[in-house]
């Protein structure tokens, strides 16, 4: 005969110990005038994130809207862009480098990266290769060197 209330404390501890499905973040990018970086910048303007995350552009200084990058967008990722001084939501689903830019503020370089999983070589190598206004270009480098 078989004690149910073991079996049952069993089932129970095995639950508990089961690997449970990540939670998807919610990541924040605020669009400044000024920072860290200099002027006309994303803080951050580098994440990581998981296939599932949200992450919310949201503007802490007036004039500026964010939109996805033709030339930096995964396979079949649908582009997104934001109203000017409102919050631009991007809930990334692919896998692959998804490049920001500030439209009013893209030749200052106001462009910002975000790495959800795995990068291909091939990937970082066509967005290395991508053709940015200089003073964004520079900005991406530095957000490209950050990709692993």
């Amino acid at each position: 005969m078989i004690d149910l209330r073991l079996s049952g404390g069993l089932a129970a501890a095995a639950l508990l110990l089961s690997p449970l499905p990540a939670a998807a973040k919610d990541i924040v990018i605020h669009m400044k005038n000024q920072g860290a970086d200099g002027a006309m910048v994303f803080e951050p303007s580098f994440v990581k994130a998981a296939p599932g995350d949200t992450i919310r552009f949201k503007p802490s200084d007036p004039s500026h809207n964010a939109e996805t990058m033709a030339n930096m967008l995964p396979a079949g990722a649908t582009p997104v862009k934001g109203a000017m001084n409102k919050e631009m939501v991007l809930t990334v689903a692919k896998p692959g480098l998804y490049g920001i830019k500030c439209m009013p503020h893209y030749s200052m370089g106001m462009v910002a990266l975000v790495q959800v999983g795995k990068v291909s070589a091939a990937e970082l190598t066509a967005a290395k290769a991508a053709k940015l206004p200089p003073f964004a270009a520079k900005r991406m480098t530095a957000a490209l060197a950050k990709v692993k």
